[in-house]
């Protein structure tokens, strides 16, 4: 049995990681499932204790949200309708005991193609902020999430929370999952958007895609397709083919390849459409 440490601030821990290798949970919702049947061998580092990790800070100029913060907690937070993307993705995560003690942290640190709060993060322009013993820094989640369970960050360091910036327009978000059922799945596709929008027009756009590769994507030929776009309910129609090229889905048990393509795009253009008419 390895040992468990449970410091309760953030430098007791960033000094523990510095000395030692350590296995890093906080709900645990991932790790210990993975583990059934067999002894955790590994020394563990309970983040759980460190109060300010799970903040949610509203600010006028972004938002700030601790890794620890749970899906509940971010589910019934009072996000700002721009938003919006962050909250539908964290009430379709898991169910509810997995929303209780999950957290956005793990979710994205965990980097499952099939993430849902990696998408609707990305979707929001989120950035990852790190912490060692020598200071903080912003990583775009984009650069932060390298491929299946790969992030970029090393065995001393933590990441502490995600900074999304608020929109300087008019602005609305969404999320959309494709399952076999409503709650407790992974999903087959998931989609999330967010436009801003300046006297009918759209200014600026950005749209990420999971479980359609080896980590969610952005469609950046999509988004400046729908720069100067009427936001409308026609929005979706701006999808082509091409625009879905980053895309690259497997067959598995859950669908194949081509089925995950084609419901990406349905997704894609029902969610933007939706966005247009500002549903």
């Amino acid at each position: 049995m390895g040992a468990y440490l449970r410091p309760a601030t953030l430098e007791a821990a960033l000094d523990a990681l510095a000395a030692r290798k350590l296995t890093v949970i906080a709900g645990a919702t991932d790790h210990y499932p993975a583990r059934v049947g067999r002894v955790v061998e590994e020394d563990i580092l309970d983040l759980t204790a460190i109060r300010d990790l799970g903040a949610i800070e509203i600010g006028e100029t972004f938002l700030r949200i601790g890794a620890t913060a749970t899906w509940t907690a971010i589910a019934e937070a009072d996000l700002p309708a721009t938003h919006r993307a962050l909250g539908q993705a964290a009430r379709e995560i898991g169910g509810r005991q997995i929303q209780n003690a999950g957290t956005v942290g793990g979710n994205v640190c965990n980097a499952s193609p099939a993430a849902d709060g990696i998408v609707a993060l990305m979707a929001l322009d989120a950035q990852v902020e790190i912490a060692d013993r020598h200071g903080r820094r912003l990583v775009p989640l984009a650069d932060f999430v390298l491929g299946n369970r790969k992030i970029a960050l090393r065995p001393d360091q933590l990441v502490v929370a995600f900074v999304l910036p608020r929109a300087r327009h008019s602005a609305r978000s969404g999320f959309v999952k494709l399952g076999a059922r409503k709650f407790l799945v992974i999903g087959i596709v998931m989609v999330a958007a967010a436009i801003e929008v300046e006297a009918g027009v759209v200014v600026a756009a950005r749209v990420a895609v999971g479980a359609a590769g080896p980590k969610a994507q952005r469609l950046p030929a999509l988004e400046a397709a729908l720069i100067g776009r009427a936001s409308d309910a026609v929005l979706g129609e701006a999808l082509l083919p091409a625009h879905l090229a980053p895309l690259s889905p497997i067959d598995d048990i859950r669908a194949d390849a081509a089925y995950r393509r084609d419901a990406a795009a349905t997704l894609i253009r029902r969610l933007l459409s939706d966005l247009g008419r500002g549903a």
